[in-house]
């Protein structure tokens, strides 16, 4: 008898294109899928992010995937704590989409076209120190909602542009509405933009090796392990906004002989809150072995720089 996977998600527009993705790897393979919706807590509340917790929009899933109602999740990377979940396994994480920040502005403008005072929604502590450190004048406001919910602001005129992940929106199939992918150079990314974490029981091995057999890539997992790495150094250490991005690249050993290695860059920021934010940076590269161990390492460099002396909210 032909065994249907159950994949749990939450019922958004965003979470249903992501959830199908996988869905349609695994039905390609051979498989019999069932999607099945699952409210969170998050999806409930209108509360901003860092005071409800970023574990709202997952706490759910897992507790259904435990109770064996479902045998697999489907997460936006980026939302999972950092602390893992006994019982559960992070069995693929796929090949990442486009990791970078996005612009949806009114009138097709660009960042460094908005006047200076226009109204800018983000509901992330990161995107919103970022902004600031700019120096650009833009008054930042706080927003909750899904993605149609929040660009919908920018059409009504309640604010002058939305920062959104480009990776959602072409997930959607919104990213024509882009008006500007913004560089990492301007605004580092959250640690594991971009990318998916497919998970399911410890114990469910059939489960975990087809999962890793079909759409586990392991470029990603190497770079978001990096990314994640520093993520969870700095929970420890300081209570600031963290960006990270990882990539693996590739490079000369002493030989002259052509490796891969994960280059990380990471961020996060000083007297968040002011109008005059400044961004601590650091950079490292390492064998793309060593992905966690260089995670900590840049995370390690940011503490030195001043980051577990600061303020503000959870990254």
């Amino acid at each position: 008898m032909t065994r249907t996977i159950r994949i749990g998600t939450r019922g958004s527009a965003l979470a249903l294109a992501q959830t199908g993705t996988i869905a349609a790897a695994l039905e390609q393979a051979g498989e019999v899928v069932e999607i099945i919706k699952i409210s969170t807590p998050g999806d409930l509340s209108s509360a901003p992010i860092p005071q409800i917790g970023v574990g709202v929009f997952t706490s759910a899933l897992r507790e259904a995937l435990l109770r064996e109602e479902i045998d697999v999740i489907v997460h936006s990377y980026k939302d999972l704590p950092t602390k893992p979940e006994p019982g559960i396994v992070l069995a693929a994480v796929p090949v990442r989409a486009d990791p970078r920040d996005a612009l949806v502005a009114r009138d097709g403008l660009t960042l460094g076209e908005l006047p200076a005072g226009s109204k800018v929604g983000t509901g992330s502590p990161r995107r919103t120190a970022q902004l600031h450190a700019l120096g650009l004048g833009l008054e930042i406001v706080p927003i909750r909602g899904n993605i149609d919910t929040r660009m919908r602001k920018v059409a009504d005129g309640e604010v002058d542009a939305v920062v959104l992940a480009r990776a959602g929106l072409v997930r959607i199939g919104r990213g024509e509405e882009i008006t500007e992918t913004l560089d990492p150079i301007q605004m580092l990314p959250a640690p594991a933009q971009g990318a998916l974490a497919v998970e399911c029981r410890v114990d469910d091995v059939d489960i975990e090796h087809l999962l890793r057999s079909t759409v586990d890539d392991e470029t990603t997992r190497f770079a978001v392990t990096a990314e994640r790495a520093l993520l969870a150094a700095l929970e420890a250490g300081c209570s600031a906004p963290v960006g990270a991005l990882a990539e693996v690249v590739e490079d000369l050993d002493d030989d002259g002989k052509v490796i891969m290695r994960i280059s990380l860059r990471g961020t996060a920021a000083v007297d968040f809150g002011s109008d005059s934010v400044e961004m601590l940076r650091a950079s490292a590269i390492a064998e793309t072995h060593q992905a966690e161990e260089l995670g900590r390492t840049v995370a390690a460099e940011l503490l030195d720089l001043g980051a577990g002396a600061l303020s503000g909210t959870t990254p």
